[in-house]
């Protein structure tokens, strides 16, 4: 595809909040501007701008080969731990040769035709559920054309102001005051609004994606969804009994697991059984004890 993955993101503080990581753990930006996404996905340079952009390529490429070359007369002058450092950094240099060699293959062929038009960007950080919407749009948009088979999004809070919820509803607070809710009923009460509507953006990309066809099928059947929070309880800041939703992808759906509070299961495990349908011959992630029991394929 042309785009090895998709980094999204809502209100994450000019991208430098993210859910996507590199191998060698350095953390890629997230783009926040869905009209940014749009243009990449279908907006050509001009001949000029593409051979422009083919030289900042081959510049890029001859600055990794200069410095690579640095780095392996450096190497044989290290320690073990500092040799160590230095391999994680040429395995995330050989990462970014790929991906700039990709580029420069993908620079002039084709792209595909938007059949809708460009979006407008919200001005402000408030418009936080206008931008989300969007953000899923250009999610859809991806698949559809095929233009990337992996699009991470993260709905960052922390940077969110008072928001709009529905265009009539204005929350008192900000995003992240209210997560502290304290069992305040007002601020539980605006949560609850904000995930109601949250719910209902995430329940139209699903009929959207269950409404477009791929080959005959619904894309929702070739598409796997994990929607979730790293909080369980955001309020006090705990990490486990996380929820979490898991759509898509011809597993057999319309069930509602809960596992024991107090020993949960590993929420990798999940993670096995999303690589394992991906064709990967994984039986192992992180912390993972096997597969998530229950979650089976359609048939």
């Amino acid at each position: 595809t042309r785009f090895p993955s998709m980094t999204l993101g809502v209100n994450c503080a000019r991208g430098s909040r993210s859910l996507s990581w590199t191998a060698g753990g350095v953390m890629i930006p997230t783009e926040e501007k869905a009209s940014e996404v749009f243009r990449r996905m279908f907006m050509g340079g001009s001949a000029a701008e593409v051979q422009a952009q083919e030289r900042r390529l081959q510049l890029g490429q001859s600055i990794l080969d200069a410095v690579g070359g640095q780095a392996g007369e450096l190497r044989r002058t290290m320690g073990g731990q500092d040799r160590d450092r230095l391999d994680q950094y040429f395995t995330s240099v050989r990462e970014l040769e790929q991906r700039m060699q990709m580029s420069k293959e993908w620079e002039r062929k084709p792209r595909p035709v938007a059949k809708t038009s460009a979006p407008l960007d919200p001005s402000s950080p408030k418009e936080y559920m206008d931008k989300v919407s969007l953000m899923y749009d250009m999610a859809r948009l991806c698949f559809e054309t095929d233009s990337s088979r992996a699009v991470t999004l993260m709905l960052d809070s922390v940077n969110t102001p008072a928001l709009d919820i529905d265009h009539v509803h204005t929350t008192t607070d900000g995003y992240h005051s209210l997560s502290h809710h304290g069992k305040s009923a007002k601020k539980l009460s605006q949560l609850k609004d904000i995930d109601s509507m949250h719910m209902r953006l995430l329940a139209k990309l699903m009929a959207d994606l269950k409404t477009s066809k791929e080959d005959g099928a619904p894309l929702l059947d070739r598409t796997m969804i994990l929607y979730g929070s790293n909080l369980g309880n955001a309020s006090a800041h705990t990490t486990n009994n996380l929820p979490t939703l898991f759509m898509g992808g011809g597993f057999n759906h319309g069930q509602h697991h809960v596992f024991d509070t107090e020993h949960n299961a590993p929420l990798p495990n999940l993670f096995v059984s999303m690589l394992q349908r991906m064709g990967i011959d994984a039986d192992k992630f992180a912390s993972s004890t096997g597969t998530m029991r229950g979650l089976n394929l359609v048939g």
